[in-house]
């Protein structure tokens, strides 16, 4: 079995979608939006905004940090704590401070409870749903090559589109006002966001494309830049600079997205002769999206040797051996980073689909493990259909059905996931956990 490539693409409509909402008769399809999920890209954002998150008295651990892939620069909240965050913002802003800016006043939106309501309520409850389930967002997991670290699915544009913050001015200023104080209460300073709201150009007459995404939803004003700057000036943090860890981590990340989305521009961007490890980490991400494994490898070890505690770079590692068809190399790295991060769940998809690729029954009890551990917080149908692979190779076709019923149900398929759950009942024991849950996708498939 071949993994899906990792920083984007399993496209698929979520089972949610399917299963939970249906299009008005006649409605017109719209362009498609691309999730993306790259667990190192959302550690780093989520550690960098923990003390922002904490300020407004939201746990951070609970704060789904979800990538768009869109060139626009935009930013929404949707569905809960959820920040939906677009690569053309990632890619867009100068330095961590000016994406902290941002974040706090999404958070803003978030404390001060700005979310859509009304005739939208059953949208939210669909976005909230489905990052609950995690249905395809699984960091990890994606199409094109084993790397990367990030799933994509698609979602139609207007659902988005409908749950995008198009506030008032006065909740816009609202939201302001609550990030800047959050960022305060952090001891970070606020100038990243003053900052960020003067390079959108606000008094330039001519705006770009990139630039009507944000004010779209984010409607700006000259009273609202000026209250955002006269704040920052009077800031006791405001001439504290961002942490030097900060700016490094969010110029990795934004290396690894210019990688993804353009491998040869970001090998003409980070050249050679650029011995930084910004440059080599994009430079090594782009000849591993070009499928040139000998040249990435040797830049990984590098950054390994740098960083042996750096256990995005392991799974990398990891990423780049079983691309290569060396599923049994690949084990070490991916186990050593999980050792390093227990909680990075789409790398123990990964290990599980690792050791699953070597055929032997015998690594089947440890694949289950990881891939069991990770089902907490996944839900692909990849996982699935690896998780009933392993239990093929245990002999247990009560518990293949099972797997295969959640993985029909993770794509939507309601027939095949009704007949595999009612399978799975006939040959599991009664009231084993199993059994239970497949009683639950029978229901939710419409069967009696």
């Amino acid at each position: 079995m071949r993994k899906p490539s990792r920083l984007v693409s399993v496209i698929a409509i979520f089972a949610v979608m399917i299963l939970s909402w249906t299009p008005p008769a006649g409605a017109q399809r719209r362009p498609e939006m691309q999730l993306l999920s790259d667990a190192e890209t959302e550690h780093i954002i989520r550690d960098m905004a923990r003390p922002i998150f904490q300020a407004a008295g939201i746990d951070a651990d609970t704060v789904n940090i979800i990538l768009v892939n869109d060139n626009t620069i935009n930013a929404f909240v949707a569905g809960g704590q959820n920040i939906f965050l677009h690569t053309g913002l990632l890619l867009g802003v100068d330095d961590a401070g000016q994406l902290l800016g941002v974040i706090a006043h999404e958070t803003g939106h978030i404390a001060g409870g700005h979310l859509v309501r009304g005739s939208e309520a059953m949208e939210n409850a669909f976005l909230s749903s489905l990052i609950g389930m995690g249905l395809g967002i699984v960091g990890g997991i994606a199409a094109g090559n084993a790397g990367a670290g990030a799933a994509g699915v698609m979602l139609g544009q207007h659902l988005a589109e409908r749950n995008f913050l198009s506030f008032s001015r006065s909740q816009e200023s609202s939201a302001d006002q609550a990030g800047l104080s959050y960022m305060e209460q952090a001891g970070v300073s606020a100038r990243g966001m003053v900052s960020f709201l003067e390079k959108l150009g606000a008094d330039e007459p001519v705006l770009t494309d990139r630039d009507q995404g944000y004010r779209r939803t984010h409607p700006l004003t000259r009273e609202r830049i000026d209250s955002v700057r006269n704040f920052v000036d009077h800031q006791r943090a405001g001439n504290k600079p961002i942490p030097a860890a900060w700016n490094e981590n969010f110029h990795r990340i934004q290396a690894k997205l210019y990688a993804y989305l353009d491998p040869n521009g970001a090998l003409r961007r980070y050249r050679a002769e650029d011995r930084s490890f910004v440059a080599r980490y994009g430079r090594a991400y782009a000849y591993f999206r070009r499928g040139e494994v000998k040249q990435a490898l040797p830049l990984v070890d590098q950054l390994i040797a740098e960083e042996p505690k750096n256990a995005f770079l392991h799974e990398m590692k990891g990423d780049l051996m079983l691309q290569n068809g060396r599923a049994a190399d690949s084990v070490a790295p991916y186990r050593k980073a999980i050792e390093l991060q227990p909680d990075a769940n789409s790398i123990r998809v990964s290990l599980g689909h690792a050791l699953l690729e070597q055929n032997d029954p015998r690594l089947a009890d440890e694949a289950l493990k990881h891939l069991q551990v990770a089902s907490k917080t996944q839900g692909s149908a990849f996982l699935w259909r690896l998780t009933a692979q392993a239990w093929s190779m245990k002999g247990n076709n009560g518990m293949v059905a099972y797997a295969t019923a959640e993985e029909a149900f993770a794509r939507g398929d309601k027939p095949m996931a009704r007949a595999q759950a009612e399978r799975a009942e006939r040959l599991l024991p009664v009231g084993s956990p199993g059994w239970l849950r497949a009683q639950d996708i029978r229901g939710q498939a419409g069967g009696k």
